[in-house]
């Protein structure tokens, strides 16, 4: 979300890096796309213990804050969050902001149960090399 979708810390005419996301002071569940494919492979080795269940999948839970606090010691300078509405998301005018202010709307009204969904202490023993944020941040600090 963050590389792809432009999502990432901007600098401001100021210099100063802002995290703006449209989730106010909502958690948000989190996960590396490489992960996807690993956890459900964990999930083929339990055997029948998951037939028939939902899994819910996530690598991290955190707020606006807490990502803005991620990146600053990622990138070894201050990055404040600021938050701004669904609306704003999707009147930026750039391919699939619609979709993504839609998509945080429902993250952000939804939080109690989605993020709830999704046990990271499940998801670690299904997927033991599931990345931290911080390590994928780090990874993709350049980008």
């Amino acid at each position: 979300m963050f590389i792809h979708a432009g999502l990432s810390p901007r600098r401001g005419p100021d210099g100063a890096a802002t995290l703006t996301l449209p989730m106010g002071d909502s958690v948000m569940a989190l996960v590396a796309a490489e992960d996807i494919g690993r956890t459900a492979y964990g999930i083929f080795q339990a055997g029948a213990r998951f037939i028939n269940r939902t899994i819910g999948l996530a690598g991290t839970h955190a707020t606006g804050r807490q990502l803005a606090a991620l990146f600053t010691k990622v990138l070894g300078e201050p990055v404040a969050y600021r938050p701004m509405t669904h609306d704003q998301l999707r009147a930026a005018g750039f391919p699939d902001a619609e979709e993504l202010g839609n998509m945080f709307q429902f993250f952000t009204e939804a939080a109690a149960t989605f993020v709830g969904n999704r046990d990271l202490n499940l998801i670690r023993t299904l997927n033991p090399r599931l990345q931290p944020l911080e390590d994928w941040l780090l990874k993709h600090r350049a980008q």
